[in-house]
């Protein structure tokens, strides 16, 4: 895998506020042969930018110096920082053979294998702190709060924390490669990596396909929506054309998916092409049994020329057996099942 630098980001919804990118004047949005806004290509969410805005920042928009605090500060930087420091200070092929394998409990994945991006990210040649422009301290708005160290991406469905582990079922999704982040939404987001995507339009639909895990979303263009349905991978999305913006209703997520709405809830998201290289992606997400209000965001999608990267997530015959074998071993010391509070070998609690 490379890392994508998130280039500056000019863009701009209809009416959209002050707050938000503005459309390059200049451009014209390139069409299909059916004469909708041609959205079509690779494009990556890659950078150390996060959803919700970190501990420290000031605010939305970031200084050229707090970018520069934020950066050392982030968990990615760090870790690439001290692998480097690690690497200079052992002196045998063996010793960095333990440090950097992948076999190193402490490490879990080395920084070889991530992908996050290399820059916070830009929206109207500003960085941005986070991708959550609303509410205004850049948080999500829980009713209840996640439980300490869950993803905010995750339900109780991927919970970790003393879950059974009788059988590989009772294990989250995720650790069985079924489900990672959400790369092709809804909401779209970033991570560690993986974060390619490519969209194609049909007259009547739109998919996006993610590179993580493969995730697939059809758009319907026509269709109408079935409350009855039953639940499905990202969810029922509707969408229709305002403009030279792609507008996407979705609702009825299925559950153990881990997104941000229940079956109460709806995300509508906007895409909105700024110029050849990039698509402004803006989203609210609507859910009252979840959140106190309606909250909002927008990041850009960078242009990725080269394409998706064959995506696999293999157990090596191992992982399974080692966590089910794990469990029976803690059982018998009287201990409950848990989680390591990050994959970074400690770089994650120390500031």
């Amino acid at each position: 895998m490379k890392s994508t630098m998130i280039v500056t980001a000019v863009i701009c919804a209809l009416g959209a506020p002050a707050a938000l990118a503005q459309t390059e004047p200049k451009y014209t949005p390139p069409k299909t042969s059916w004469g909708a806004p041609d959205l079509q290509g690779f494009f990556t969410t890659a950078s150390l930018t996060t959803m919700a805005r970190p501990q420290g920042a000031s605010g939305l928009i970031v200084s050229e110096e707090e970018r520069d605090k934020l950066f050392n500060r982030n968990i990615y930087t760090r870790v690439a920082k001290e692998e480097a420091e690690d690497q200079q200070a052992v002196t045998t092929g063996e010793e960095k053979l333990a440090l950097l394998t992948d076999a190193n409990p402490d490490r879990a994945y080395n920084r070889y294998w991530m992908d996050p991006g290399a820059d916070l990210g830009k929206i109207n040649g500003q960085y941005r702190s986070s991708w959550i422009v609303e509410p205004a301290n850049g948080q999500i708005p829980y009713i209840t709060a996640p439980k300490a160290g869950i993803s905010a991406l995750a339900s109780s469905e991927e919970e970790y924390a003393d879950r059974s582990s009788d059988n590989p079922e009772d294990r989250g999704i995720s650790e069985r490669c079924m489900w990672f982040g959400s790369s092709a939404g809804p909401v779209l987001s970033n991570g560690m990596y993986n974060n390619n995507m490519q969209i194609v339009q049909t007259p009547d639909h739109v998919m996006i396909l993610g590179e993580m895990i493969h995730d697939v979303r059809i758009i319907s263009l026509t269709g109408t929506r079935n409350p009855a349905a039953v639940p499905k991978w990202g969810g029922d999305s509707i969408g229709r054309y305002e403009g030279n913006t792609l507008v996407v209703e979705t609702m009825n997520v299925e559950p153990k998916q881990g997104s941000f709405i229940s079956d109460k809830g709806k995300v509508t998201e906007r895409f909105t092409r700024a110029n050849d290289g990039q698509i402004l992606y803006q989203y609210t997400v609507e859910d009252p049994t979840r959140y106190t209000q309606p909250w909002k965001g927008e990041m850009p999608l960078n242009a990725q020329p080269e394409g998706l990267y064959e995506y696999a997530c293999l157990e090596g015959n191992y992982s399974m057996f080692n966590l089910l074998n794990g469990a029976r071993v803690m059982e018998k010391e009287g201990r409950k099942n848990g989680t390591r509070k990050a994959i970074f070998a400690g770089v994650a609690e120390a500031e």
